[in-house]
């Protein structure tokens, strides 16, 4: 039985925002599975009991929030922005997107881009889906001894959204009125984008945008992320500028790094940053998942003091970026101007808690 039947174990870790390998082994580091469908070809989907769908909003247990709802730990997104992983959505509006990465767990074949024809449900209409999917997935939860039932009701209760499951959120038409719904209901957002919708992502204010920058020059963006559209770079560039341009949303830029493919040119991937000026920078580890296993051997997935390395080498090159933390369980480092790295709405003691305290507190 499932986690969302039963409110039992995962098989590994779920992949979540965009690629992330979610859940750790007992000794912390990661276990190298996912929840992959019979065959071994990857993180479940659509099929699978933990991914569920309405219509094109579809929402997945995070790895994370299972974990976090046993006690088992937390995503490094609680440590570093604050996230309270038990009550985190992790869903998308649209499942298509328009750029095949060689190191995505997605089945490229199952992603359709073209959008003609497509009746694309309202903002509210995703929301109420979302809070839905989610309530459904992690009821079984609610009979398990390892769960507290503090914890559970919470979980019922979601206050973030991680858009990020699947496909490319800025696809969707109706992103910025989406967001602004969930803030409605008072739940802070946290959006990532491949950056090739800039005036979408223009008109978006999420809590924190993410963008992802998977490659420091053409050539080898033409390589690794497989873009469907001729002027994917161009307009990779041209979200730069948008991104500089956002005063009150926290901006982070992040890269997935696979050895012999973009791991090289640190200082060319620091003045890629600065041209957005961005909070932020994390830089991960590709995870030998899913159905990348068909486009990479496992020697492409970078050990994590290899990550922690190239992230300190970029960090040379970008003077106001003084700290690199790092959260070696899920292999990413992150480049910061301050060590007061979480979002301050999502402080402990803030009004944002003050309804619905923090469990622990």
């Amino acid at each position: 039985m499932s986690d969302s039947a039963d409110g039992g174990r995962q098989a590994g870790p779920a992949v979540d925002e965009g690629g992330d390998a979610g859940r750790s082994g007992i000794d912390g580091s990661e276990t190298g599975e996912t929840g992959a469908d019979d065959d071994g070809g990857g993180p479940a989907q659509v099929s699978s009991p933990n991914y569920h769908n309405e219509n094109h909003t579809a929402a997945q247990t995070c790895g994370w929030t299972a974990n976090a709802l046993r006690g088992e730990g937390k995503c490094y997104k609680n440590i570093w922005y604050g996230i309270e992983s038990h009550r985190c959505i992790q869903m998308t509006p649209v499942v298509r997107c328009n750029e095949r990465c060689v190191f995505c767990w997605r089945d490229h074949n199952g992603h359709a881009y073209e959008l003609d024809g497509v009746e694309w449900d309202d903002p509210e209409a995703v929301v109420d889906a979302s809070i839905r999917l989610q309530k459904k997935l992690l009821s079984g939860f609610g009979g398990n001894e390892e769960v507290p039932r503090e914890v559970f009701e919470q979980a019922m209760e979601p206050r973030h959204v991680a858009i990020s499951l699947d496909g490319e959120p800025s696809l969707y038409p109706y992103l910025p009125e989406l967001i602004e719904a969930f803030h409605d209901r008072d739940i802070t957002t946290f959006l990532v984008s491949n950056g090739t919708r800039p005036e979408v992502l223009r008109e978006c204010d999420p809590t924190q945008l993410y963008v992802s920058v998977d490659a420091p020059d053409r050539h080898t963006f033409d390589e690794v992320v497989g873009a469907m559209e001729d002027d994917a770079w161009e307009k990779l560039l041209e979200t730069m500028a948008v991104l500089r341009e956002k005063s009150e949303t926290r901006t982070v830029l992040r890269t997935t790094l696979v050895k012999g493919e973009n791991m090289h040119h640190p200082d060319w991937y620091a003045g890629f940053y600065e041209q957005a000026d961005p909070d932020f920078v994390e830089i991960k580890a590709y995870m030998h998942v899913g159905h990348s296993r068909g486009r990479l051997d496992r020697s492409a997935m970078p050990h994590h003091d290899e990550v922690v390395e190239f992230a300190e080498d970029v960090m040379e090159y970008m003077p106001e970026f003084t700290e690199c933390l790092e959260v070696p369980a899920s292999h990413v480092a992150l480049l910061s101007k301050t060590l007061d790295t979480w979002v301050p709405k999502l402080k402990k003691g803030s009004d944002f808690w003050a309804r619905d305290p923090v469990v622990g507190d």
